[in-house]
């Protein structure tokens, strides 16, 4: 070790010394003693390494290790989950959380927070049943005799067929074995449950024979999938839901409805494409019929599940229900939200995943003009930003094949010796490290930001404020 850099290692302050700093005594107080403890050995680790490989250039070590300091325990006190700009063209991003709640949703939850009577009967003073909180609710807006809600639309299905078709024989389309989010299949979903996956048909035909020549005394169930994720055209035949409820039912078998995204109402009324409705399937015979809460719905995440009274009651008594229950928070916002559609004509102001959905090319196209020279001001003159019509999609496996049109602003490096994707990335991890982050794509040279989820303007505008300042 040469003099100067033993000199710069003795330099150091020492734990206790700098634990016992009159100006990180507003730390300890904000963050308690074990973290200022934790973030002070830190920073000097860091300082050692830098005067190691000669990259120490500090004069006032004191003052930049209480700052290393402070920006450690200000980075560890932000929560993990952020509020975000989902700019990315996908309004139900299954990484970003899906459906925004409605504002009523999000006081629901809060009001939940503390204790409430989650299992509690007001009434009687007994223990009361979590579901009692949606069931009418759910029971109103289907037109099912009966209502249960698990975790997520797996586990619903899950339950459905671990009580339903155990050890037993399930019968499914093959061109209905479809792979959703994060490589979780049909056929895997329905192996864990403990029921037998039998394959009936092509995977572009199903014919009402390829059930009816399937069925033995094996058999418990019969299972339609909505193959939400994506669509077969051309040369293609199913088995429509209610010649086939009628086959399940002249064997006695109870039909089985997957309908994964699953939406309350007919969206053509909005102007987007039609999505099958529970209550559709209910009326065309199926049994049961399950689908999600945080997809098209608008709600949080939740598997809900309506159909017979008595099937419902085989549900609920099976023990794998209460590792697949919902906690009280879910059952708030849930609750809030099913609500909402008992008010349909105010459905669409009040519904944040519907609105964006509905909202029009014109309406977007007037928005990214206004957004056009802010952006513009908040980068640095090699960057070039326009804007260009494109289309959104819902996501989540929701209407897959459909595009929504929209407008988008664009951001290109104008540097003559640039090349594919030269500086994006960079750009692209500056507006992901915003106070607020923007989160876009990087398609064809540029960054896209796809302003149809765009609604806060002011705090939009205000972040590429805080790009500028940053220096793009």
């Amino acid at each position: 070790m040469d003099e100067d850099m033993a000199r710069r290692f003795s330099a150091l302050p020492s734990v206790e010394k700098l634990l016992r700093c009159e100006s990180l005594e507003p730390l300890q107080d904000a963050h308690g003693r074990t973290a200022v403890l934790d973030a002070i050995r830190t920073a000097l680790s860091q300082a050692r390494a830098a005067i190691r490989v000669g990259d120490w250039k500090v004069e006032d070590t004191d003052a930049y290790l209480r700052a290393r300091c402070e920006a450690s325990l200000e980075a560890r006190s932000q929560p993990a989950l952020k509020p975000i700009f989902n700019l990315t063209g996908t309004v139900l991003h299954t990484n970003l959380g899906r459906a925004p709640l409605p504002d009523s949703a999000v006081r629901a939850l809060v009001a939940a927070a503390g204790a409430c009577n989650v299992e509690y009967d007001l009434a009687t003073g007994e223990r009361g049943r979590r579901e009692s909180h949606i069931e009418e609710l759910l029971v109103a807006l289907t037109g099912a005799q009966a209502a249960t809600v698990v975790n997520n639309n797996a586990a619903a299905v899950v339950l459905a067929l671990n009580t339903l078709a155990v050890d037993r024989e399930t019968i499914v389309s093959r061109g209905e074995l479809v792979e959703i989010g994060g490589a979780f299949r049909i056929p895997d979903i329905m192996a864990i449950s403990g029921s037998r996956l039998v394959e009936v048909g092509t995977t572009n035909r199903a014919h009402a024979r390829d059930y009816r020549n399937a069925i033995n005394a094996d058999t418990a169930l019969v299972m339609r999938v909505h193959t939400s994720n994506y669509e077969i055209r051309g040369f293609t035949k199913s088995v429509p839901e209610k010649v086939l409820a009628e086959l399940a039912h002249a064997q006695d078998l109870p039909l089985l409805l997957d309908l994964g995204s699953g939406s309350l109402i007919d969206l053509a009324q909005y102007g987007l494409p039609h999505e099958p409705t529970p209550a559709e399937s209910l009326t065309a015979g199926a049994d049961i019929v399950t689908f999600s809460g945080d997809k098209l719905l608008g709600g949080p995440q939740a598997g809900l599940i309506v159909g017979r009274k008595a099937l419902i009651e085989r549900l609920n008594r099976n023990p794998l229900k209460r590792a697949l229950r919902v906690d009280k928070l879910t059952m708030a916002a849930l609750g809030a939200v099913l609500k909402l559609y008992g008010r349909p004509e105010h459905l669409i102001r009040e519904l944040p995943g519907l609105r964006l959905l509905a909202r029009s090319a014109d309406e977007i196209k007037a928005l990214a003009f206004k957004m056009l020279p802010i952006a513009r001001q908040a980068l640095p003159a090699s960057w070039e930003v326009s804007i260009e019509s494109c289309d959104s999609q819902v996501g989540s496996g929701s209407l897959p094949v459909d595009r929504l049109p929209s407008w988008r602003l664009s951001i290109a490096s104008t540097r003559a010796d640039k090349h594919e994707g030269d500086g994006l990335e960079d750009m692209a991890r500056a507006f992901r490290y915003l106070p607020v982050p923007i989160i876009g794509r990087i398609q064809n040279g540029a960054l896209k930001l796809d302003l149809r989820c765009l609604e806060d303007e002011p705090l939009f505008i205000e972040q590429l404020s805080a790009l500028r300042r940053a220096g793009g």
